[in-house]
């Protein structure tokens, strides 16, 4: 039992895990029945005749209810609060202070130190009695401000004003505003000082100015939001949701009979009703076994695909649950757009494929797409019209972004799935209204804000890479610009292995393109594959000058040893970088687990009669396990090897070429690898082409004689 369970352990983890996602989908589902039919305003009836099961109420649209909305809060008043304690706080600041300013006012401003009409008071003392008097009237009369909350809700010029207990409507131009307070005061002011000095009109201004007056002004009746609130609501809760009622057994549409918007609306409340009916009876059980069968079916559709055709991403579990991940989320945003939180055009379902064919492949960012979007549909108002609207654009993300290397791309995707979804739309809706003018133009700016959600892909990619350990084209474009701390190292103390990497990465990336797989990865791969020989670069024929080899004084088996360590070091050295494992995997697989044949057989050759341990002169493996792998062993082994040839013949390029690789062919070093040998064949003459082109002959250029 226990060596069953074990074998099978990484299938019955699996299935555990997707079980646990179609459990969280069935939960998120909403517990209401499916109404059967589909149907589309402007479009024959096309069921047959359809009988009212049931009495239900025939409910308005929401544009029904905002219009009854608005005519019910024009008879909206307002709640403010007077206040008599301000009257008194304002009052006494202007005493006190205008006490402090005196000096200074009447140094300023002389005419005021006179006697005022032989009183033994000066025209300031009475100057401020006028202005207290004034202020207490407006006070008395009352100061308002409208809050902003107001200014959209409320066109009525009544409030409610609240004063002794009592309160009391009243024309809101009774009042004054902070403005209009201002201006009496000020203009009162003005007549006082014009009809009492003889100074001039701007000497006035300047003292009006100086006094400050408006420092005096606070508006004493305040807003009661709480209670205004209150009212609002009573309002419109005596809104009525309905408009009529359709009674059992009445007909309500025969076949083929046009959908007007009065037949759509009752075909609406008829869903509704016949929706929240079944989800409240003993219905419920069945409503969540016909969702619970669909979602694990769903589900199960994937776990197959993966299974046996995406066995890689199968067996990796982080790329199961980031996958998973993906899909649940997507439903999730779908429900909470279904609850009314926001229309559910405007979630951005095209990050998915986006993000699942940047890590992965076109074919499984498809089929997830289109099984997310299978399932997200249950959510939609109209289920067709979502599915028709959104695997194309779904299709359009993939095809406008198929390596994104720049973020220029990623604008132009987005932009290109706004097209994508406002020109299906527009199809959809000229056929179903068939006049442009009733196409509902909130519709584009919702594909305007999902395009502009596409925008999100970019800091995404950086955080699945981090969470799930995925490399991107965007980083593997990053990992190979030479410019790169440990390529600037390589490049400075081991060239000729720099130069070397450089080479195997032209040869490599050519031969990927020519197959299929990823030339960025194998780019990128190539450029540290070597990056272990940093700690003894002259040990390596490509970085030794002149005739100097360290190998000619040691034995053979420590050369061997030497060699082959570096890539140890360079697993070592990318670890301590924090170079991606894809990357790493280059490194340990790129001499596989060959031998290095020249030590190996020198060290025959001089002890013949010793038994040879094969485990000093071979390399520790693995052996490649990707396509990309495949063919960077291949080019390295074949780039380093020309380097060798004393001529550079096409027959001796083509000898080279063949003998090499079909010797890793014999030593096993590709059955762990998904490519074929057709590939291997192709890969064969794209280095054979491309070495050529490198060695090829170049013509002698004549010497200039000398003139007689």
């Amino acid at each position: 039992m226990r060596d069953t369970l074990k074998k099978y352990s990484k299938n019955i983890n699996r299935v555990l895990i997707f079980f646990a996602a179609a459990v969280i989908v069935v939960y998120i589902f909403p517990r209401q029945g499916k109404f059967r039919y589909e149907y589309t305003q402007g479009k024959p009836w096309r069921h047959s005749t359809l009988i009212a099961p049931m009495d239900f109420p025939i409910y308005k649209t929401p544009e029904e209810l905002k219009i009854d909305r608005e005519v019910a809060l024009r008879d909206f008043k307002p709640y403010f609060r007077y206040d008599e304690t301000i009257q008194q706080q304002t009052s006494s600041q202007f005493n006190d202070e205008m006490v402090r300013k005196s000096g200074s006012l009447n140094l300023k401003y002389p005419f005021l130190k006179e006697r005022f009409k032989s009183q033994d008071y000066t025209l300031l003392t009475d100057l401020k009695r006028k202005i207290n008097k004034h202020l207490m009237t407006i006070y008395q009369q009352g100061i308002y401000t409208i809050p902003e909350e107001l200014h959209d809700t409320s066109s009525s010029t009544i409030i409610v004003v609240v004063k002794d207990n009592f309160a009391e409507p009243s024309e809101l131009s009774e009042f004054f505003s902070y403005q209009s307070a201002y201006q009496q005061l000020s203009s009162e002011i003005f007549k006082y000082l014009d009809k009492n000095t003889s100074t001039d009109n701007q000497t006035i201004d300047n003292l009006i100015s100086d006094l400050e007056i408006n420092r005096y002004l606070v508006p004493n009746l305040i807003y009661e939001a709480e209670r205004s609130s209150q009212e609002k609501q009573k309002l419109l809760q005596n809104l009525s949701l309905t408009s009529g009622v359709v009674l059992s057994g009445q007909r309500i549409i025969d076949t083929g009979e046009l959908i007007t918007p009065d037949i759509r609306k009752i075909l609406d409340s008829l869903k509704i009703q016949y929706e929240n009916s079944l989800g409240k009876s003993s219905g419920h059980y069945f409503i969540l076994l016909g969702q619970s069968v669909i979602v694990i079916m769903t589900f199960t559709l994937i776990f197959l695909f993966l299974y046996y055709f995406r066995k890689d991403v199968y067996n990796n579990l982080l790329s199961v649950l980031f996958l998973l991940m993906m899909v649940v989320s997507m439903i999730l945003l779908a429900r909470v757009a279904h609850a009314g939180a926001f229309p559910i055009y405007i979630i951005p379902f095209a990050i998915l494929p986006i993000i699942v064919r940047i890590f992965f492949d076109s074919r499984l960012a498809f089929f997830s797409h289109v099984t997310t979007i299978l399932l997200a549909a249950f959510f939609a108002r109209n289920s067709f019209e979502f599915v028709f609207i959104q695997i194309p654009a779904g299709l359009s993300a993939m095809f406008s972004l198929f390596r994104m290397v720049r973020r220029s791309q990623l604008v132009r995707a987005a932009i290109i799935i706004i097209f994508s979804y406002s020109l299906f739309y527009t199809g959809l809706a000229l056929w179903q209204e068939a006049d442009i003018s009733n196409v509902n133009v909130s519709f584009y700016w919702q594909f305007i804000i999902n395009g502009g959600l596409i925008l999100l892909v970019y800091p995404l990619i950086y955080v699945f890479e981090k969470l799930f350990g995925f490399v991107s084209d965007v980083t593997l474009v990053e990992l190979s610009d030479t410019n790169h701390p440990l390529l600037r190292r390589l490049a400075e103390k081991a060239p000729g292995t720099f130069q070397h990497s450089i080479q195997v990465g032209n040869l490599a990336q050519e031969a990927v393109y020519a197959i299929g797989g990823n030339p960025l990865l194998v780019r990128a791969g190539a450029m540290y594959h070597d990056i272990g020989k940093l700690t003894t670069p002259f040990f390596f024929t490509e970085n030794q000058a002149g005739n100097m080899n360290p190998h000619e004084n040691m034995p053979f088996d420590e050369s061997a040893q030497i060699v082959i360590h570096h890539v140890e070091s360079g697993i070592k050295m990318a670890q301590k970088e924090k170079l991606p494992k894809q990357i790493i995997d280059f490194i340990a697989t790129h001499h596989g687990t060959t031998k290095t044949w020249f030590f190996y057989n020198s060290f025959i050759n001089e002890n013949p009669d010793i038994e040879v341990d094969d485990s000093i002169f071979t390399y520790p493996g693995p052996t490649p396990s990707t396509k990309e792998t495949a063919v960077l062993m291949m080019a390295d082994s074949v780039e380093a090897a020309s380097r060798s040839l004393k001529r550079y013949s096409d027959n001796d390029i083509e000898d080279l070429v063949e003998n090499i690789i079909n010797k890793q062919i014999s030593e096993n070093q590709f059955v762990e690898a998904p490519i074929t040998f057709k590939e291997i064949s192709v890969s064969k003459e794209v280095f054979k082409r491309r070495l050529k082109n490198i060695y090829h002959a170049r013509v002698e250029y004549p010497k200039l004689k000398k003139k007689k």
